[in-house]
């Protein structure tokens, strides 16, 4: 499947943007029917990080999925490449 299904687009608030600096962690919001392990792949393929955890919730605006990097990733990095910052 091709990340870029999997990955709608970032989810960015005051708290996910506290998330990525003391967390080393993105959320975004996913395909519905994307499971842990999928999103997971899709994160390390589309962005070349490798990814520690995923947690997924569902809202009222659709699942989220909170990204935790591995410590020799920046989640900060990541952030500037896709234009949250």
């Amino acid at each position: 499947m091709d990340p870029y299904e999997i990955i709608l687009y970032p989810y960015v608030t005051e708290k996910t943007m506290e998330a990525i600096e003391k967390k080393n962690a993105l959320e975004f919001i996913v395909a519905r029917k994307a499971n842990k392990k999928q999103i997971k792949e899709a994160v390390e393929k589309a962005f070349n990080v490798k990814v520690k955890s995923v947690n997924t919730k569902i809202t009222k605006r659709g699942k989220h999925a909170i990204v935790t990097l591995k410590p020799e990733y920046s989640a900060e990095e990541v952030g500037m490449r896709i234009g949250i910052f």
